[in-house]
């Protein structure tokens, strides 16, 4: 029988890739990275949240280490760039605004440790959320990007787990849609970069999903998240 393990930050993405792949996947197990980012805290209790609703177990990852090399402003006390809609129709703009929160090798990290568990464990797929949208601007986020972490497990694993990301040919307003066609409890995400108690609505993550979520008329979650 097919199981499958997920990356969840507990952000859209995760999410609505968990809801939308569960049944047909088997996902058994999601793992949640603290690696000293400002979210970490209000990460693990959207995904905590998740995982209960799904009824799925969780492995919370604590990779301190991460956080001494990482420069950017996810991390540390470098303020994280406020954004607004005009600026992300720059590419300019979005690819400096990429570098101020970039995160040394994290995906390729992330999805080498799940490569661990699947091996340990015989997960037959590893999911994860990256998305058309966000693949424009993050290359960890693309399709190609998936396909060479599959190969490399091929290598690097004996039981040759595959990625799989559902939404990579989805933007933000298609991943929103999914959800909403779906049931997906939309009010448990937390997609934001700060430890605020609700979304900041100024990081370029809040900007991304407010905007999705007003394209797809959720005003009330949209009162309810920010």
């Amino acid at each position: 029988m097919i199981k499958s393990i997920i990356l969840l930050s507990g952000g859209l993405d995760s999410l609505v890739s968990l809801a939308v792949s569960k049944e047909k996947f088997n996902i058994e197990l999601a793992l949640t990275f603290d690696y000293g980012q400002k979210s970490a805290k209000k990460e693990i209790e959207a995904s905590e949240k998740i995982c209960k609703y799904y009824n799925i177990n969780q492995k919370i990852i604590n990779l301190d280490w991460l956080k001494e090399i990482t420069q950017t402003s996810l991390v540390g006390d470098k303020q994280i760039p406020k954004v607004s809609r005009q600026d992300l129709a720059s590419d300019d703009f979005v690819q400096n605004s990429a570098k101020s929160v970039w995160v040394p090798n994290r995906n390729g990290l992330f999805l080498n440790i799940a490569g661990c568990f699947a091996d340990s464990f015989g997960y037959d797929y590893i999911i994860f959320g990256a998305n058309k949208e966000e693949g424009q601007t993050f290359p960890d986020n693309t399709e190609e990007f998936a396909e060479i972490i599959s190969q490399e497990l091929q290598y690097s694993t004996l039981n040759h787990p595959k990625i799989l990301a559902p939404l990579i040919n989805s933007n933000k307003d298609d991943i929103v849609k999914l959800a909403i066609k779906h049931a997906v409890p939309l009010n448990l995400t937390r997609s934001c970069y700060s430890d605020k108690q609700k979304h900041c609505g100024q990081c370029e993550s809040c900007i991304r999903l407010k905007r999705a979520l007003e394209a797809n008329n959720c005003q009330n979650l949209i009162k309810e998240l920010f």
